[in-house]
């Protein structure tokens, strides 16, 4: 098996039902500091890509633009999916890691 990414993890926290989808359902997890990391698709809306990044941002969770709605909708096996609330601390920090590897790389 290859390096593992970040999609390899959200596939596994979907089926481990530590996901949150949704953008209402998502700005309450940040409200109420359930989430614990934040992936946006890079093609959002900006509207919606400025309401979760300030929310997180307010709430101090990490927030990142991932790849394209298509790509993690694909990870987590449903589609339109352009944001997407880790609410598990470990898959949490796995992902955040690997992304930060990914962003310095």
């Amino acid at each position: 098996m290859g390096k593992s990414t970040y999609l390899d993890f959200l596939g596994l926290a979907m089926r481990a039902g530590k996901l949150t989808l949704g953008e209402e359902s998502i700005v309450k997890d940040i409200q109420n500091r359930r989430a614990k990391l934040v992936l946006v698709a890079k093609d959002t809306g900006k509207q919606t890509k400025k309401k979760l990044m300030d929310k997180c941002s307010y709430y101090h969770i990490p927030i990142f633009e991932v790849d394209d709605r298509q790509t993690i909708s694909q990870a987590i096996g449903k589609s339109g999916r352009v944001a997407i609330a880790v609410v598990d601390v470990g898959f949490a920090k796995k992902m955040q890691s690997l992304l930060d590897e990914t962003n310095r790389g």
